[in-house]
Parts: C-alpha cells; sequence; structure tokens
C-alpha cells in the first residue's frame, strides 16, 4: 500500500512539473508575444525607458489593412469616458466600469496631450497618464497614483507600476502593424508577482482589443469605399 501511495505521488509530482513546464515554455510565450514578429521582440519601443528593468512584459500586435493616419483616432479617443476599449464590455461593466466602446471615430476625443488622465474606470478608480504621444505614430500610457492623480511613487514602500505602449509601424501606404506593448514593476516582490497571476486576463483582454481596433478600422474603410462606389 505505501508503495501505491508512493507511486502515485511520484506520478502526480511528474505531472505537475511536466504542466509548469509547458505552461512556462508553450503556453506563456505565446500569449505574451501573441500577433508579434522577432522583430517586434527585440525592438525598444517608447516608454520602456520608463520601467528598466521590468518584472513582467508583453508585446503583443496586429497588422491592419489602412493606413496610420486612418487608425491614429481609433487608439487615440481610448479610454473609460471616452471611446472605450473595443474589448469585452459586457465583462468589463460586469465590474462596474461602465464601458462602452465606440463604433465610430468621435471627434470630441480627439484631443490628447501628456500628462491627460486615461481612465479605466469611472470617477476615482484606476487610470493613466499620457507619457507620450506623437500623432500617428505612438502613444505612451503609464500608471497613475488614484490619490495623487500623478505617477507612481517608485521610492514608496510599496507600488506597482505599469506602461502601456502602442506604437504604428505603416508597411506601406495601406498596411500598418500596431504594436501593444505593456511593463510593470513593483514592490515588494510579492506585489510584483501580482503581475505574473494577471497576465492571463490582461491577455484575454488586449487580444480582443486589437482585434476590435482592427475590425472597427477595416470596417469604417470598406464603408467609405462602398459609399465612393455608389457615388
Amino acid at each position: 500500500m505505501q508503495l501505491v501511495w508512493l507511486y502515485k505521488a511520484i506520478g502526480l509530482t511528474l505531472a505537475g512539473a511536466l504542466t509548469a513546464s509547458t505552461y512556462w515554455s508553450l503556453l506563456r510565450p505565446w500569449y505574451l508575444h501573441w500577433g508579434s514578429t522577432d522583430i517586434d521582440l527585440d525592438r525598444c519601443l517608447s516608454g520602456d525607458d520608463l520601467i528598466s528593468q521590468p518584472y513582467t512584459q508583453s508585446t503583443r500586435a496586429v497588422t491592419i489593412q489602412a493606413s496610420a493616419k486612418e487608425i491614429w483616432p481609433w487608439i487615440v479617443q481610448i479610454g473609460q469616458d471616452r471611446g472605450g476599449f473595443y474589448s469585452y464590455d459586457w465583462l468589463e461593466n460586469l465590474m462596474g466600469l461602465d464601458i462602452h466602446s465606440a463604433d465610430r471615430i468621435r471627434p470630441e476625443f480627439q484631443h490628447l496631450q501628456v500628462g491627460d488622465l486615461v481612465r479605466f474606470a469611472p470617477d476615482g478608480g484606476p487610470g493613466m497618464l499620457v507619457a507620450t504621444i506623437e500623432p500617428e505614430y505612438v502613444l505612451v500610457l503609464r500608471a497613475m497614483d488614484p490619490r495623487t492623480h500623478q505617477p507612481i511613487d517608485r521610492t514608496a514602500a510599496v507600488y506597482w507600476d505599469f506602461t502601456w505602449s502602442f506604437m504604428l509601424q505603416p508597411y506601406n501606404d495601406h498596411t500598418t502593424h500596431v504594436i501593444l506593448r505593456g511593463r510593470g514593476d513593483g514592490y515588494p516582490h510579492s506585489v510584483a508577482a501580482l503581475g505574473l497571476l494577471l497576465e492571463p486576463i490582461q491577455f484575454v483582454m488586449e487580444r480582443k482589443m486589437l482585434l476590435g481596433l482592427k475590425q472597427r478600422v477595416e470596417q469604417a474603410g470598406r464603408t467609405w469605399l462602398g459609399n465612393i462606389c455608389r457615388w
């Protein structure tokens, strides 16, 4: 009987080790780098310098059949009280975030500058500050302290810092590669480790956001071409 339990314990240990190895070597790299190329992963993006040694980093991408000029208005209007995030609104609203993703370009949300707040939740909730903005090229957001509305104090005893960088890389006049990089860091390590636990959720929402962006931009282009043809 003791040998049976020993064999079971060994079998469970080996199965657990195999599962963990598969997750870290195959599954995790896949969802952290979804849609990206080797060049995307190797390149330094705007905003990387804000968190020089991230505890967690993801680089995801999608290629959109449109110019950077056509894509930019959809990116610059993201935000809880703006154009939404083009992801799973119903899931975000289950948490009371009151997000409604736009299905058109909203002119009133096209003005964004360094220091502006991009909300993820209603007043008093988390948000990010615009750290860098270069129209039709790059938008970098950085975590905000909801108490001070300032960037995270990295000298604090406990903190979690995060950056979100959108970069538009044109392939030609009608095709653009959109890269989304997230970098997180925290202290102590127990806080930083929370970022690892959130990685799968972040992947689900960001993948949908990139696909939602692609769908909206390309649909707008098809609508415009259809109108031209009818003329």
